[in-house]
């Protein structure tokens, strides 16, 4: 069964850290394009950052880069999204989600999701 489910998610301070993992059952991490999306309340979900599959590319948003890290880890078969300096503008549920194939395509075409994660970044 092709599934993917995130954790990781919480109330952190603005300035705090937090690492969202993304483990994947039923394929191979590696050989698919792996990204993040977020959904802030009243907002559309927007593409955040994206690993390519069968290598090490990876592509941020604006409003992440220098901030988050994606990685991969495929003995785990589980993508991350290391968050550091948190802003109140990052409070949304956090989505992971498979590419069609290895590229990231501009965050378009996405076809399996995660249920998502809150992260709540309040003081």
């Amino acid at each position: 069964q092709l599934q993917l489910v995130e954790s990781g998610g919480g109330l952190v301070q603005p300035g705090g850290s937090l690492r969202l993992s993304c483990v994947v059952s039923g394929f191979t991490v590696d050989y698919y394009g792996i990204a993040w999306f977020r959904q802030a309340s009243g907002k559309e979900r927007e593409g955040i950052s994206c690993i390519r599959g069968g290598g090490w590319s990876t592509y941020y948003h604006d409003s992440v880069k220098e901030r988050f890290t994606i990685s991969r880890d495929n003995a785990k078969n589980t993508v991350y999204l290391q968050m550091n300096n948190l802003k109140l503008e990052d409070t949304a549920v956090y989505y992971c989600a498979r590419m069609p194939d290895r590229r990231c395509g501009n965050y378009n075409g996405a076809d399996y999701w995660g249920p998502g994660t809150q992260v709540t970044v309040s003081s």
